[in-house]
């Protein structure tokens, strides 16, 4: 059983408080992959003068390499210990009509835009920020594992997204959006082959192209 017994960095936010940024957000996404449902992005503003952040936080570190139960132990506390905090997501028809990537960051905007911060430095997650208004940022491979920030981003994404799908389960059951919340298991390809697609799936990607084409007379 995976346990939380991690809790991910704060180098990168001390040096960043340390040149005097002092709003500094974490910025992290999730179900950039799956078939079906919107993707993702969590903000995270945590406050420099906290000096127990760490212990505050304990256990919070990449969200995938954590258990549904651990996940949803912490968003309270992460919520409560931040400064602010926001969601944004883009829905699969939005996937569809922009790409993968610009629907990403277009979340990542949204989320930033929900904590009501204008942020002075961002921390990303292996992603490169396209803003017109040229905030610094420091985009960071792995950075879920390694800063606490970007972190606690991707588990408040995660289990709002999860939510997200156990209710879509509720309106397309036939799918078992509840269960793999939309990635691309035996089972989801077993009842696409059987339903066909819904309004959720994203129409671009390969396996929905194909599994469409084999579908036509």
């Amino acid at each position: 059983m995976k346990r939380a017994n991690r809790t991910a960095s704060l180098l990168r936010e001390y040096d960043c408080w340390a040149r005097g940024y002092r709003c500094v957000i974490g910025l992290d996404e999730v179900g950039r992959g799956t078939w079906a449902g919107p993707v993702v992005a969590g903000a995270v503003c945590l406050p420099p003068s906290d000096e127990s952040l760490l212990q505050t936080l304990e256990g919070v570190h990449d969200s995938k390499e954590m258990t549904s139960r651990q996940r949803e132990n912490l968003v309270h506390r992460i919520k409560q210990t931040a400064v602010a905090w926001g969601i944004g997501s883009s829905t699969s028809g939005e996937i569809d009509a922009l790409g993968i990537v610009p629907a990403t960051l277009l979340a990542m905007h949204r989320a930033l835009e929900d904590t009501g911060l204008q942020p002075d430095y961002l921390l990303l997650d292996s992603i490169k920020w396209d803003d017109p208004d040229h905030i610094p940022y420091e985009s960071i491979v792995r950075g879920d594992s390694i800063s606490l920030s970007i972190a606690a981003a991707s588990i408040l994404a995660k289990v709002w997204r999860d939510d997200h799908m156990r209710k879509l389960d509720s309106k397309y059951p036939q799918y078992g959006f509840g269960q793999h919340k939309g990635y691309g298991t035996a089972r989801h390809r077993a009842a696409l082959k059987v339903h066909g697609d819904c309004s959720e799936h994203r129409k671009s990607f390969a396996p929905i192209r194909q599994l469409r084409t084999e579908a036509q007379p």
